[in-house]
């Protein structure tokens, strides 16, 4: 039950205390789609580039309807659109077996896997925008700055937590069960959690506060200032692509590709505590310092990951990568939030996190085909070219907040 206004209680007893767990558990099903898509693709038609291309397909497809679903939140309330895509995106998971184990083309299994992704219920940028409401509906105004910033590092953290720990369950389903376990387990907390998130009581929040403002025009979305963080973003998914994809085919020549979203988890250790510690940073430390200093360690990291060349030497990389990738996350989300144009805020976060998945897909699809025709030492580069990307956008944001401040 959400809780009455009191300027003094904290986030966790105005949102009720169930809210973060249902929040946490029902983005796992978003952070699960692209893996368990790859893995199974590629485990029930022998194909890397095929599986690549297919989780391609789910992120083309949250491109393509994410934002939209953002925006129809915007406008009609969360309820009333996560109710009807959770359940399509359930069904969906739930058939995917069944048609790639069958002699289905692979134009149809492309078709689904599209489907899969034009379906994916936007739990995290949802998340973010009932937390900001609650803020700055239910909070002393000399509250706000503090709290988001809180709020914001813990958003990013759940998030990447999961884009690390969904990973690790498909990889553990995998070779502890079969490959079409993690899709089917997908369809079954998208069907339990989204839809327990969908009609939890701070749905209506959003619907009936300051979130209803009259909404700026569309055109703000292209600011320079939101856009260099949707870029930057992107290379974050980049990131998370080419590592598992790569990973997976480094496993694979070592014989032990289903285990590679077991070793992908090790990054999500040092990730997640320093994203949760981020609210912590002096404030002299700025966010956009912050972008930039910590895509520094990742592209140093995914130089290390390039010249890797034995089990041990990957995990350790790995972990030195999970250091640099959970603040520059809490960072990107901090300045979308902050540049959110009025009335948008879920469309803002939406498309936030819709390029975190389109990244991650593109770049399974590219590395997938690297992979197969040149090995695993070349598909091992990319990481390192998704990171430079990161660090790109981070200096190019410092320059237009230079310019604009």
């Amino acid at each position: 039950m959400l809780q009455p206004r009191r300027t003094d209680a904290s986030l966790v007893s105005l949102a009720g205390r169930w809210y973060f767990p249902i929040a946490f558990v029902a983005r796992l099903p978003f952070a699960m789609m692209v893996v368990g898509v790859l893995t199974l693709v590629v485990a029930s038609r022998d194909s890397v580039a095929l599986g690549g291309v297919n989780s391609a397909f789910v992120g083309i497809g949250s491109a393509v309807f994410g934002p939209l679903v953002g925006a129809a939140a915007d406008r009609f309330g969360q309820r009333a659109v996560l109710v009807p895509v959770g359940l399509a995106n359930a069904v969906l998971l739930g058939a995917l077996p069944f048609v790639v184990a069958g002699t289905a083309p692979d134009l149809a299994v492309l078709a689904m896997s599209f489907c899969i992704g034009a379906s994916a219920p936007q739990v995290a940028p949802m998340s973010r925008t009932r937390l900001v409401a609650i803020i700055r509906q239910r909070m002393a105004p000399q509250r706000h700055g503090r709290v988001l910033s809180g709020t914001m590092a813990y958003e990013s953290a759940a998030d990447e937590t999961v884009f690390i720990v969904g990973p690790f369950l498909v990889g553990l389903l995998a070779s502890a069960i079969a490959p079409w376990v993690a899709v089917a387990g997908a369809a079954a907390l998208t069907l339990v959690f989204v839809t327990a998130f969908a009609l939890h009581p701070t749905g209506r929040l959003v619907v009936g506060g300051a979130e209803r403002e009259t909404p700026a025009p569309a055109t703000q979305l292209l600011r320079p200032r939101l856009v260099v963080v949707v870029l930057g973003i992107l290379g974050v998914g980049l990131f998370f692509g080419s590592t598992l994809t790569s990973l997976t085919a480094f496993m694979e020549q070592h014989g032990e590709s289903s285990q590679a979203g077991l070793l992908y988890g090790i990054m999500g250790i040092g990730s997640a505590a320093l994203a949760l510690g981020s609210a912590a940073f002096p404030r002299a430390f700025g966010v956009g310092w912050r972008w930039l200093a910590f895509g520094v360690v990742l592209l140093a990291g995914a130089v290390a990951f390039a010249a890797a060349d034995s089990v041990g030497a990957v995990a350790l990389v790995l972990g030195l990568m999970g250091i640099g990738i959970g603040p520059t996350l809490v960072a990107q989300y901090s300045l979308g939030s902050e540049r959110s144009p009025v009335g948008r805020s879920a469309t803002t976060m939406t498309i936030l996190g819709s390029a975190v998945i389109v990244g991650q897909s593109v770049a399974s699809a590219i590395v997938g085909e690297v992979a197969e025709r040149a090995g695993a030492g070349a598909a091992m580069a990319f990481p390192a070219y998704a990171a430079a990307l990161v660090v790109l956008a981070a200096v190019l944001n410092l320059v237009l907040a230079r310019r604009t401040a």
